[in-house]
């Protein structure tokens, strides 16, 4: 008979003749945890069939361990993977990614744009059939499995591995772009601690005749040609795009915000250089206190004359919209790279969690969190954006046509600069767009360093410090172009470009392999084994089918219709969307080279080739009580 896998009798008991010397053998791990491991690739036989495997109480089979063991049969020790002090540290976490800047600009434009309240409509079907079953489906995996964004494909479909680098290479665009807008964002944070704020006047240097006053002189009248104070303070002082003449001539490089973007770098390192542990804890600021900033400045902007304006403006339906296709397109683009499945970050915070872990509450929690944090934000900015056009004496409208970081860094500012206590205003609000950043670049950089660290444990385990330091410097570099003159425009190619259809592209195949060569089936009963019951029927037929035709409809109307990019008065002529392209297909490339590169290495027949090329590697660890077992 198998010894039970709960009994307390010590291996060293076993005599010579027992099944537990003579099959296999019960190790104890000297951090208390037992492992199975098979000697002489054999399995316990049962009493009534000594050919088939013995079924371990809990229906699991005693199988091979895919442990590497040395010639005496002997285990080789595993360490325990890291996981969360508490399980409120892993929640602020993926809030704290998920919650970034596009929260707080991209939704309330994207909504207005797309008719108002109508919008809600599409942007809530969009989540309910696409977003949602995406952001469970990564949690889930990532908590089963407990590997990064590499490595966890030798699980699930081996042919599928580039997939992981091709996410690695993604994430190092979004961090060469992402963080030089909250190096913006600390400018102005600096520049805020002064009595009166930069931006309020014409008088500086870097004004010129067409910089107009209209908050501190009566009887100024808003013309075609006028520029606010707000606007040239961003333009010729912060980033100084006057000084380069597009891409083809990007200009020097702003020692300012160079020096802003080292100290944002600096404290990301020290953030995430010791793993979940440490940047568990630096989230419960970074995730929280954005939340205190918005309930504040949604309070004020209620108090504004004519915020009214701008909330009706933001919420009145138009209910035509509704028949575009591409305010579809719109809500699904939105839901999905807010929610941001295929950057590898929800893998590698969900593998850091207990096994048992409801990552179904979890997936629910945090998704209605975002969502209702982009409904909410689109208030703090209409209600400003509302007094600004009373200000102005135009529709709002106009007041709210600049899109993208200007509306933050232009619309608002000078309708902070305006306020009373402006000073007060304008350092939490800035300090806001930091802690919103910071979080979400902790989580794309720790996509890499676990994915990297998973595939590669005998070279960086021990070594997490020095490589989260080399990933840094390479970002900062990397960066250097967006930090010239005319950085603005760089970041405006990449956001465009080297993300959006790159990622809809990986999360597709991801989607693809995990729901069609895995099989929703044995997803469903991993989800189980973690869980305790099965997702219904409205999970399975999202995940096989109705998110794959969401990304597949949003990534093909992306590429029927590419963007027109401007930026500013600089229009990007035609051989930047050629060059956008190259960018996005760099990382994709990654993953039909590792098909071939599989294949080629892989012996067989072609047929054979494919077959083993499709099926796990490898076992999933699953933990019982204090024995680890491995699942097939």
């Amino acid at each position: 008979e198998t010894e039970p896998l709960t009994s307390k009798k010590d291996v060293s008991d076993c005599n010579e003749g027992e099944d537990c010397k003579e099959n296999g053998l019960l190790v104890r791990n000297p951090k208390s945890a037992l492992r199975l491991v098979e000697d002489g690739n054999k399995v316990h036989p049962s009493q009534g069939d000594k050919g088939e495997a013995a079924q371990i109480s809990n229906g699991y089979s005693g199988v091979q361990s895919s442990v590497p063991c040395n010639g005496m049969g002997e285990l080789m020790e595993l360490e325990d993977r890291e996981t969360w002090s508490k399980k409120i540290d892993f929640l602020l976490s993926v809030i704290g990614y998920a919650v970034d800047l596009g929260n707080v600009w991209r939704f309330p434009y994207i909504c207005y744009q797309n008719g108002g309240g109508a919008f809600l409509i599409p942007y809530t079907i969009m989540a309910i059939f696409g977003g949602i079953p995406l952001f469970y489906m990564e949690l889930a995996l990532g908590q089963y499995h407990r590997n990064g964004c590499i490595s966890i494909w030798r699980k699930i479909c081996p042919i599928f591995k580039g997939i992981g680098f091709a996410i690695c290479v993604i994430d190092l665009y979004v961090a060469s772009y992402y963080n030089t807008i909250m190096a913006w964002a600390f400018y102005y944070l600096v520049s805020s601690f002064t009595t009166q704020l930069p931006w309020t006047s014409c008088t500086n240097a870097w004004n010129t005749g067409n910089c107009t006053d209209y908050f501190s002189k009566d009887n100024v009248s808003w013309s075609l040609h006028s520029i606010s104070p707000a606007e040239e303070f961003y333009t010729r002082q912060v980033l100084q795009v006057h000084r380069s003449n597009g891409l083809d001539d990007l200009g020097g490089i702003s020692w300012q915000l160079t020096l802003c973007l080292l100290l944002i770098f600096t404290i990301v390192y020290f953030s995430i250089w010791k793993g979940v542990k440490t940047s568990g804890k630096v989230v419960w600021v970074t995730a929280t206190f954005p939340y205190i900033i918005l309930f504040i400045l949604l309070v004020r902007g209620a108090t504004l004359p004519g915020a009214w304006r701008g909330v009706l403006y933001y919420l009145k339906p138009d209910w035509q919209k509704l028949l575009a296709t591409e305010v579809w397109v719109d809500a699904a683009a939105q839901i999905f790279f807010s929610l941001g499945p295929g950057f590898g970050v929800l893998l590698a915070y969900a593998s850091y969690n207990k096994f048992h872990n409801n990552c179904y509450q979890d997936a629910l929690v945090t998704s209605t969190v975002n969502c209702v944090t982009s409904f909410v934000s689109g208030f703090v900015i209409f209600t400003v954006l509302g007094y600004m056009a009373e200000m102005r004496n135009e529709e709002v409208s106009e007041v709210a046509k600049d899109t993208g970081p200007s509306l933050l860094f232009i619309t608002y500012a000078e309708a902070i600069a305006n306020m009373p206590a402006s000073t007060f205003f304008a350092i939490i609000f800035f300090l806001m767009l930091l802690t919103l950043g910071l979080d979400s670049t902790f989580a794309g950089l720790e996509g890499v360093i676990t994915g990297v660290l998973d595939e590669f444990p005998h070279i960086w385990s021990k070594r997490r410090e020095l490589f989260v330091l080399g990933l840094t410097i390479i970002c900062f570099l990397g960066s250097l172009a967006t930090l010239t003159f005319g950085g603005a425009y760089v970041v405006k190619l990449f956001e465009e470009y080297a993300t959006g259809p790159a990622v809809l592209t990986v999360v597709f195949l991801e989607a693809v392999a995990v729901a069609w060569f895995y099989g929703v089936t044995q997803f469903s009963n991993d989800v189980k084994e973690m869980l305790g019951f099965t997702p219904g029927w409205y999970w399975r037929v999202c995940w096989v089918a109705i998110s794959p035709i969401f990304l597949l409809f949003v990534t093909c109307s992306f590429l029927s219709n590419p963007p027109e990019l401007r930026l500013f008065d600089y229009n990007y002529p035609y051989w930047t969307t050629v060059v956008g392209y190259c960018i996005g297909t760099s990382s994709i490339i990654c993953i039909p080279i590792y098909m071939v590169y599989r294949l080629i290495i892989t012996p067989g027949t072609l047929k054979e080739r494919i077959l083993k090329s499709i099926t796990p590697e490898t076992a999933t660890e699953i933990p019982f009580g204090d024995i680890r077992m491995n699942a097939v």
